[in-house]
């Protein structure tokens, strides 16, 4: 392995071991403390532009599953057709492992998709410092070839473009019963899966698309990448939507909390270091009733800039902050956490069904 190290926007140097594509880059350096599912998160659209560090110690250790793709087009096992983070960082990289459904190591992968990563750093000491600091941006260095430049900021970059699908591409389910339009600011495959078995045609239209053309029966914003306030033409469609005659249901998830929350009129901001894990407590707004979700998101909704007709849905019991939002009188909603999971907790999931109950009624 050849030597590789990790520079800070603050000038800390974490040096390891390279055992991904050897070659420098620059990247927002945010950490996910999830003990599994490594294959989905390196494939999660939401990572675009982000070096990963994950918490875990050990990593590669169940390998990677195949790279197929099912009758509906969707990858069978991954959230998309490849890997968006930019780099991996690792404390222990297992080049051995051992899976039913696995068919290549974590490492081939990497270099296959030409994606940096570095085992033998200390990730705890590297945890704690994006803790204090907050998240920051990171420089990659194989060996002592030159440093790569950092060439312009994580947030001023809009990754939902980069992401996002480029043409309308539609998915069918056995037996139709709605047909839904999602919009593609960086979806994750388990999104479409769990309408799909519910019985919901998927329009995905990319993010800057205006869908209000279009005839559906309900509203899906998804999941994405980077500041929502960069999305203001998806916003705009968005605002369009919620002001027509015809009031259809809508629901969002996680990015799709945001945009939804800045198209009623509310705000957003950059929290400290994000939520990126599987453990993130979350409480039903009027009820004592918490669960446990997945989550991986950098920004969030001002609650206090909510209008007088939303409100809060869930709350994050670690920090206070708002992880959903829902109009008090018509059929809108939205989760800041994932309720697909993949990897993750499936406690949330039924809020597929109260959206597919809302486009029942």
């Amino acid at each position: 392995m050849r030597r590789a190290i990790l520079i800070l926007d603050d000038g800390s140097q974490f040096a390891g071991w390279s055992f991904g594509h050897e070659q420098g880059l620059s990247g927002e350096v945010v950490f996910n403390t999830a003990m599994t599912g490594y294959p989905e998160s390196l494939t999660d659209p939401s990572y675009a532009g982000q070096i990963l560090v994950m918490t875990y110690p050990l990593l590669g250790n169940y390998g990677v599953p195949p790279m197929s793709s099912g009758a509906d087009g969707l990858p069978t096992f991954l959230e998309s057709n490849h890997i968006h983070v930019s780099a991996l960082i690792v404390a222990d990289y297992s080049s051995d492992f051992s899976h039913w459904n696995a068919q290549e190591s974590l490492g081939s992968w990497l270099k296959r998709e030409r994606i940096p990563a570095i085992t033998g750093i200390d990730t705890r000491r590297l945890t704690i410092k994006l803790r204090e600091r907050g998240v920051m941006m990171g420089r990659i260095v194989i060996d002592d070839a030159e440093e790569a430049t950092i060439t312009s900021r994580y947030g001023a970059v809009n990754w939902v473009e980069r992401v996002s699908c480029k043409d309308i591409i539609t998915y069918h389910p056995t037996t139709i019963k709605h047909r839904v339009v999602l919009v593609d600011c960086g979806v994750k495959a388990n999104i479409i899966r769990c309408l799909l078995k519910r019985g919901i045609e998927v329009v995905r239209v990319p993010w800057n698309y205006d869908f209000n053309q279009l005839e559906f029966d309900g509203l899906f914003l998804a999941n994405g990448p980077g500041d929502p306030d960069l999305c203001e033409i998806t916003v705009r469609h968005i605002r369009q939507f919620l002001q027509s005659e015809h009031t259809r249901p809508c629901m969002g998830i996680c990015l799709g909390n945001q945009l939804l929350a800045k198209a009623a009129g509310a705000k957003t901001y950059k929290l400290k270091y994000g939520h990126r894990s599987h453990n993130q407590p979350v409480r039903q707004v009027g009820t004592n009733k918490c669960f446990v979700t997945s989550q991986n998101h950098g920004y969030a909704v001002d609650a206090k800039t909510l209008p007088s007709d939303w409100e809060e849905l869930f709350l994050n019991m670690n920090d206070g902050s708002n992880e959903g939002i829902r109009h008090k009188t018509h059929p809108w909603l939205s989760a800041q956490f994932h309720p697909e999971a993949c990897s993750g907790p499936v406690d949330t999931e039924f809020l597929f069904d109260e959206f597919v109950n809302l486009l029942d009624d």
